[in-house]
């Protein structure tokens, strides 16, 4: 209701000028270039002239004003997209990190579990050492 309101005000702004076959649409007025607006503007008192200025600039600040609204949702809706992914991602390094430090752990385990099997066999190796060295010194035929 509201626009056929809007419209109907430029078709009465041109209606009183006398030129009804060039009545201005709204689409139509914030179409035009200046040079074309400017155009259409002649004949016309300066009254008039300014309030179809003004509308065009209405109209044209509520198709930027749009396109705004329009650029600032898109841009919300892939952030939202990429924050999911990068969320998503997130987790999946975490586990992958769990399970790394699952692997580090055994790996440690058997680690220690081989130093000190390790230990134990040098132990006895020296045990041995010292068991074989004590026997031949002992063997009075070596002497």
């Amino acid at each position: 209701m509201m626009n056929t309101n809007r419209t109907s005000k430029a078709l009465r702004v041109k209606r009183e000028s006398g030129e009804i076959s060039q009545a201005l649409t709204d689409q139509e007025l914030v179409s035009l270039s200046v040079r074309e607006l400017n155009h259409h503007l002649r004949g016309l008192s300066k009254e008039q002239v300014v309030d179809l200025k003004q509308r065009r600039r209405t109209l044209k600040n509520r198709g930027y004003a749009a396109s705004c609204r329009v650029k600032r949702v898109t841009q919300r809706e892939e952030l939202e997209q990429q924050r999911a992914e990068l969320q998503d991602e997130v987790e999946k390094l975490a586990e992958e990190n769990e399970s790394m430090r699952g692997e580090l752990d055994n790996l440690r385990a058997k680690y220690q579990a081989l130093q000190s099997f390790a230990r134990t066999v040098s132990a006895a190796r020296a045990n041995t050492a010292s068991v074989i060295t004590s026997v031949k010194s002992a063997d009075p035929a070596r002497r």
